[in-house]
């Protein structure tokens, strides 16, 4: 179970951060997924503990949401760039996972604004859409398993991640 949950924590850190906008938050809905999970679920089988863990995970980050009926992940960053503020190591940062022996120095500035264009363009997107586009995308779920992660229908599923590929496209194109 520990290897796991090593193998799993920095993406769901990802996921948590860029849905709640609050790294300490993240932490915590992190390690609440991760206590769940080793709590009601460490005598199933190894094979069902990723569906369930991210079914677990998206739970918590949607009753995060019920709770604190917050602003949208852009809206904190508006008001951060706007007030001056300095806590810029507050978001994961995926640029930190990148290979470093590889590409030349301008492809490495490159990539880096791509990353930071992405992550602040998935941060944009409503809630369903972003779980659906992390599950899918990110983690490589299939339709059912991140219907089942998200309780909702295959369809949904599908209509949440069409949305969120067109306004990452929409969104992306304006970078260029």
């Amino acid at each position: 179970m520990e290897q796991f949950l090593a193998s799993v924590e920095k993406r769901a850190f990802s996921m948590a951060a860029m849905a709640v906008g609050n790294r300490d938050d993240a932490l915590d809905i992190v390690q609440d997924a991760m206590f769940a999970l080793v709590r009601n679920y460490s005598h199933k089988q190894r094979e069902q503990w990723r569906p369930l863990f991210f079914t677990i995970l998206n739970n918590r980050i949607t009753d995060w949401h019920r709770r604190h009926k917050t602003v949208s992940r852009w809206q904190l960053l508006r008001e951060k760039f706007t007030r001056g503020d300095e806590e810029s190591d507050d978001v994961f940062d995926p640029g930190a996972l990148e290979d470093q022996s590889g590409p030349r120095p301008e492809q490495g500035v490159f990539s880096e604004r791509a990353l930071d264009a992405i992550e602040s363009a998935v941060g944009r997107l409503p809630p369903r859409q972003q779980q659906a586009f992390m599950l899918r995308c990110v983690e490589g779920f299939d339709i059912s398993e991140t219907a089942a992660a998200m309780s909702c229908s295959s369809g949904s599923v599908k209509t949440h991640l069409s949305r969120a590929l067109a306004a990452l496209r929409g969104q992306l194109e304006e970078v260029r």
